[in-house]
């Protein structure tokens, strides 16, 4: 096959996606990873020791701080926003990393439409139900990849992932993107999250090898 037959076999495949609400990262693999990590094929499961069960029925997102529009969802009503599913790569602070992780769930940007952050707003802090906090600047939390994920792989979030649902940033290192979500909140000034204050890097970019301050 010539590289003309190729190329166009993976734009028809990446234009279907794309039409089906599905995107996919298209870059080589030789510049997919970060300075550091290795590959993984499995999915190794880190928590802080708590894995919350959470009934659906009890489970609330509430997204509030520095906004127009503060609102507080039920499974049911987060469920009937607008869904993506989305292709990213997720990179460990403990150097591992797998590629092509297939999510579903909400956009950020979505919620951000929702909640109209005021323009004093420069910062994002999570919460979780398992008592976990962490810390985005806004802007790193804007790109077209980031999610409130419930779903992986085509199935629902399983708990010991975070389900039902957590933060996904990409371009973060993985500790950024909180499991078992509960609470958004924008803020005006930063506040460092629970591995923040134990000595782990406020800007978490794997590409710069930022795991520690």
């Amino acid at each position: 096959m010539s590289n003309t037959d190729s190329t166009s076999a993976k734009e028809r495949w990446a234009a279907k996606q794309k039409a089906a609400g599905f995107r996919a990262r298209e870059t080589a693999s030789r510049d997919r990873l970060p300075p550091g990590q290795r590959i993984t094929t499995g999915f190794p499961v880190l928590d802080l020791g708590v894995q919350p069960e959470i009934p659906l029925e009890a489970w609330q997102l509430e997204i509030d701080g520095a906004v127009e529009n503060p609102v507080k969802f039920s499974w049911e009503a987060f469920n009937a926003l607008p869904q993506i599913e989305d292709v990213s790569d997720f990179h460990c602070v403990t150097t591992w990393s797998k590629f092509d992780c297939r999510w579903g769930g909400v956009a950020f940007r979505t919620l951000c439409e929702l909640v109209r952050p005021k323009p004093s707003a420069k910062f994002v802090y999570f919460t979780a139900y398992d008592g976990y906090s962490t810390n985005a600047p806004l802007e790193k939390c804007l790109d077209d990849d980031v999610l409130v994920a419930t779903r992986f792989e085509g199935e629902p979030l399983p708990r010991e992932h975070g389900g039902p649902a957590r933060v996904i940033i990409p371009k973060l290192y993985a500790w950024k993107g909180a499991k078992f979500v509960r609470g958004i909140h924008f803020l005006e000034q930063d506040r460092l999250g629970y591995w923040e204050v134990r000595g782990y890097s406020n800007s978490a970019d794997p590409w710069k090898e930022e795991r520690y301050s």
